[in-house]
Parts: C-alpha cells; sequence; structure tokens
C-alpha cells in the first residue's frame, strides 16, 4: 500500500509558472513526495535503480506531468494507482538543452496517483562528483557528494526542478562494504539487507535533496548536532564548529524554533566548489574553513541560517535568490552579533561592503545589480552573486534601521513562522511588509526607496556605510609601515589582529615593490599560510603584483582547494595579469580534481 503523507495547503502553493529554468508543468500538477531506490555503483560512477513519485493535480482535467531531466538514462515508466501497477507508458523525452536537459513527458489516466521510473545517471552528471581513492585524505576508499543547487537535482533524478515545488523524501540507498551514505535527512541505519533508508518528512524543494558517500565518521557536539568528516579532519572539525549549539539559540532567540530535527555537518573534500550548502539537517561545508581558531566560523552562522531563510521559507525562483541568500546574510550577520559582539560584526559587513562593490563594478550588465533580477538571466548560478547576498543584506540592514530592530525583529520572526514551507516571490515580501511594518510606520520609508534597493541596479545612496574602528587602525599600520616604517613595528601591531584585520589589510594594500612583497611574506609567512581566506587574499596581491616566489604555494593552492569563491578570482586574476599560460598549464593537471560546477566556470574563463 502506498504511504500516506501529509499535503501541503494547496492555497500556499506557487501555482504561477514562473520559472524559465523549469520544464516542469507545475501550474497544473505537483510532486509531493518522491521516493528513491539506488544503487551506488562506484566502478561505473551512476546511481542506478527506481524514483516512485506522488503528486497532486492542480487542473484536475491535466493528462500529462512533465519533469526536468539531465544526462538520465530512462529505463522504462510505470503508472500506478492505489499502489498497483496500471499500466507501463509510453513516456517522451524532449530536445536536450545545455543547461535545461530534456522534458520527461509521461502521460496520465485519471486513476494514476503515482509514477515510478526506472533511471541511472551519467558518470558526467554536474550534480555528482566521484571521488577516486587517491583523490580522497585517507587514500584507500572512493567518495560521491552532490550538490543539486541551483538545477542539478535533475542530474540525479527525474523531478520537479524548481525550487516552486516543495515535497518531502525518502530514500532506501545501497553502498559498497565500508563506506557510509548520508542524506538531507535523518540518516538511517543500515538495514539487515545491508541497505540504508533515509526520510525526510519536512517538504523541501528539490535542490535540497542531497547525498554523500564514503569512509565517513562521525563526531557529537552536543545531543542534536555533531560533525561528519573522513577521520583525519574529524577532531579538528569538531572543535572548529563546537560554537555551533549557541548559534542555534541565537537563531532561535531571534527567529523562533529551529524546525528540522537534528542538524548535522558534514566537512566534505577539498574539491566541494562552495564554502556551504545548506542542505537540510546536514549542512556540506568545505575544509578551507578549519583555520584552528573559529575565525571563519560565519559560514557555518549563515548555513544554520538558512535553516529558516531558505530552507522555511524559500525564493519560488532564481530570479529572488535574494530571498534566500540576502536574508541569510542579514541573519548570519545578526547571530554573529548576538554571539561575538558589533566589533566583529561591522568588520564582517565591512568586508562584505568590499566584496559587493567589487561584484558591481564588474557586472556584465546594470540589471544584473537588481535583487529582483530580470527574467532573461542565462543560468541560474548567475543569480548567486554578492547582489543577491550583501545587497539583499544591507537592504534589510536599511530596514531595520528605519523601523528599529523593537519593531523589525518580530516582523522578521513574524515573516519566517508565517510562510514555513512555503515558497515565496519577492512581491510576497513587499507585500508582507506594506502591511505589516510601513502600515504601522508609513513614514518610515517611501516607495522610491524601496524601488531603488528591489528594482534598481548599484547601490543605493540609503545604504549603510560601516565604520569599524578596528580597520581605522589597520589601515594607519599599514600607511606607516608602506611610508618607510619598521616591519617590526607592524609585526607587534598585528599579533592581536584576528582573520577579518588581516583580510582588510591585504585587500587594501597599496602598490609594493618587490622589496616590500618580500618584506612581508618574509615577516608573516604569507605563502603557504594555512588560512585559506588570509591565502587567497595574499594571492590575489602577488597576482597583481608579479610577485613570483609566492607562485609555488599559489600552485600547490590551486591544486589542493577546490572551492569557487577563491579559485575562479585566481585563475581570471593570473588570466588578465599575462599570467594565463601559467593558469593554464596548472589548471589541466588540477581539472580532473575539481567539481564538475567548477570546471564549467573555469572553462568558460580561461577561453574567454
Amino acid at each position: 500500500m502506498k504511504t500516506e503523507r501529509p499535503v501541503l495547503d494547496m492555497s500556499k502553493r506557487i501555482t504561477k509558472k514562473d520559472d524559465k529554468f523549469t520544464y516542469a508543468n507545475y501550474d497544473e500538477i505537483q510532486i509531493t513526495h518522491v521516493d528513491l531506490n539506488l544503487d551506488v555503483n562506484f566502478d561505473v560512477k551512476t546511481l542506478d535503480g527506481v524514483a516512485t513519485i506522488d503528486f497532486v493535480r492542480i487542473n484536475d482535467s491535466v493528462e500529462n506531468i512533465v519533469l526536468d531531466t539531465k544526462n538520465l538514462t530512462i529505463g522504462g515508466v510505470d503508472r500506478l494507482a492505489e499502489g498497483k501497477v496500471e499500466s507501463a507508458v509510453d513516456y517522451t523525452l524532449g530536445a536536450a538543452d545545455s543547461v535545461l536537459g530534456t522534458a520527461l513527458t509521461i502521460p496520465l489516466t485519471a486513476e494514476t496517483d503515482q509514477i515510478r521510473i526506472a533511471y541511472r545517471t551519467s558518470p558526467e552528471a554536474e550534480g555528482l562528483q566521484w571521488l577516486s581513492p587517491v583523490q580522497t585524505a585517507g587514500k584507500e576508499k572512493p567518495y560521491l557528494f552532490s550538490q543539486a543547487q541551483a538545477i542539478n537535482a535533475r542530474t540525479m533524478a527525474p523531478l520537479q526542478d524548481t525550487p516552486a515545488v516543495r515535497h518531502t523524501y525518502s530514500a532506501t540507498l545501497r553502498v559498497p562494504e565500508g563506506l557510509r551514505p548520508l542524506m538531507s535527512a535523518s540518516q538511517g541505519e543500515q538495514e539487515a539487507d545491508g541497505s540504508y533508508k533515509f526520510d525526510m518528512p519536512q517538504p523541501i524543494p528539490s535542490y535540497l535533496i542531497a547525498i554523500a558517500v564514503g569512509d565517513i565518521k562521525f563526531k557529537a557536539i552536543n545531543d542534536h548536532i555533531g560533525v561528519y568528516a573522513e577521520e583525519y579532519i574529524l577532531d579538528a572539525s569538531a572543535e572548529e564548529f563546537s560554537e555551533t549549539p549557541l548559534m542555534e539559540e541565537a537563531n532561535a532567540r531571534l527567529y523562533g524554533p529551529y524546525q528540522w530535527g537534528r542538524y548535522d555537518l558534514i566537512v566534505l573534500p577539498p574539491s566541494f566548489p562552495f564554502g556551504g550548502m545548506e542542505n537540510p539537517r546536514l549542512s556540506f561545508m568545505t575544509p578551507t574553513l578549519i583555520a584552528g581558531d573559529k575565525s571563519l566560523t560565519n559560514v557555518v552562522a549563515h548555513e544554520l541560517a538558512h535553516s529558516w531563510s531558505g530552507n522555511l521559507v524559500t525564493n519560488a525562483s532564481w530570479i529572488d535568490a535574494w530571498l534566500n541568500e540576502g536574508f541569510t546574510s542579514y541573519v548570519e550577520n545578526r547571530v554573529m552579533e548576538d554571539l561575538y559582539g558589533e566589533r566583529r560584526a561591522v568588520m564582517e559587513q565591512a568586508l562584505a561592503l568590499s566584496d559587493l562593490k567589487r561584484d558591481i563594478a564588474g557586472a556584465k550588465r546594470p540589471e544584473l545589480t537588481q535583487l529582483k533580477l530580470p527574467t532573461d538571466i542565462e543560468h541560474p548560478d548567475d543569480a548567486f552573486t554578492q547582489v543577491a547576498y550583501v545587497k539583499g543584506q544591507y537592504f534589510l540592514i536599511f530596514l531595520e534601521e528605519r523601523f528599529g530592530r523593537a519593531a523589525f525583529d518580530p516582523f522578521l520572526k513574524s515573516w519566517f513562522t508565517e510562510h514555513a514551507f512555503q515558497s515565496v516571490t519577492t512581491e510576497d515580501f513587499l507585500n508582507y511588509l506594506n502591511e505589516n511594518l510601513r502600515e504601522k510606520f508609513p513614514d518610515a520609508v517611501t516607495d522610491e526607496e524601496i524601488n531603488a534597493w528591489v528594482y534598481e541596479g548599484g547601490l543605493p545612496d540609503t545604504a549603510k556605510n560601516p565604520q569599524s574602528d578596528a580597520f581605522d587602525q589597520v589601515e594607519q599600520a599599514s600607511q606607516t609601515w608602506f611610508e618607510g616604517g619598521n616591519v617590526e613595528a607592524l609585526q607587534e601591531t598585528t599579533q592581536a589582529w584576528s582573520t577579518h584585520e588581516w583580510l582588510h589589510f591585504l585587500n587594501t594594500l597599496p602598490e609594493l615593490s618587490q622589496a616590500q612583497y618580500v618584506q612581508l611574506d618574509g615577516t608573516f609567512d604569507l605563502s603557504g599560510t594555512q588560512n585559506a581566506e588570509t591565502a587567497f587574499a595574499w594571492y590575489m596581491q602577488a597576482i597583481k603584483g608579479g610577485y613570483e616566489p609566492a607562485y609555488a604555494d599559489l600552485e600547490n593552492f590551486l591544486m589542493t582547494v577546490g572551492r569557487g569563491k577563491f579559485i575562479y578570482r585566481l585563475y581570471a586574476a593570473l588570466d588578465t595579469n599575462g599570467k594565463g599560460d601559467w593558469a593554464k598549464d596548472v589548471y589541466t593537471q588540477a581539472r580532473a580534481g575539481y567539481h564538475p560546477i567548477a570546471q564549467r566556470r573555469i572553462d568558460a574563463i580561461l577561453n574567454e
């Protein structure tokens, strides 16, 4: 018999088709549950099995369900009614598109309430990275991990791959002996038949389905938070992330209770292309965060904050990505202030603002610096710039300052509570803002100011300009040294610096002489430093200034770090500073170890 599962109230579903990055006819019919029964085959680098899909009709006369696929091999499709097979189906696969993949159209009868699809993924699936044993730290066992955001879930399973559609999911996985599978779900123990079972009872968009399989160990932080990792980095990761429970408590104080059960983190191999990915119950994290001093754990705060902004309340399409990322960046910064004080929060605001200004200046066209993006963006990944993250954050800071925290904090908490497990649009938020704050405080903001933030490019003149006294002191020390001051005095000053102060120092260095590069590097051992953020900032300066002694360590960095935030800009800087051939030589060696998402991005950078 079919398992009964709760269905979202239809009045809370997005039923107007506005997402151009999906073939799904979700305005007529929507998935409510996906059950995956899969073999994880490392020898041929495929997931192979069956997806059984429940759905609900919005239009009772709908005759087909259209699903997103990309590079999937379909073995067959069955229609089911009340748990029994009606018949096999003559399905249709549309033409392949390099971005969207292929539409899978399945005809239905009036009685059909499930479909069952046998399929196999491609070894080149962009949403999956298969690592050989030598590409892992242990060197003995292989590793698999997924990255479904933004539209790569369709490379893992046939789905309605749009954030407008939320559904629950369950899974049964069979993996090689000695490997441990994990998913963005309740983690199942091994069954008698050797399989593992998983369940995600809360409805999520498809991009939050996630899988990791490898020689993975676990260490608890408290009764519902812990860390998974390869053994070499497990203890260090648990120590680095030991303050995660405090972050959860701060989030809950500000924005309501955590609604996902457990919150665990997994530290992935270095090829993971992001700082973190907010997969529910199991945030995926880069090992570049393990700095040894908790200085980079704002990324943990960010991924945890997504449990409210993004996972709980989700942008309905990627042109509204700021609803996920801007809200989360704002919440992250509020949590960092709550735990570590305003001084650190302001430094992080200032660093983020510099990144935003760089992205605005480098935008291909002004419309891409709006919060509400134009509908003609070429790829949903184009939505994930600092505009979504930082301009979105600064818009909420602007609203907080105008309405005051006494009004804005409960407003934001109610936004999360009243829209829990829903997908929303920019206009949904603006309407909620009008009804719940602007009507109470009609003189706080104007329509023109709101429009400047949301529908116009650039940074509005109403944006906060964070003033960090710590950065003022950094700039003074930098200027004193640059103008001929004693490097020993600079060394004494820097002993108390945080990573944030070091980043500001490195990011704002004037044009240096080769002797000054040598002096800085020799005094502070910047080339080869184990703090990835500091290393990246230093290598960017070394590339700009042609400081050749850093290149051996830069090459090692590019060979061992796959985080896109770092490697995309490093390759681009090399290419534009006369080192394109050297960059291509390094990339030729490093490419096989990068995630497919990173390969696509760097291919474009070095071939432009």
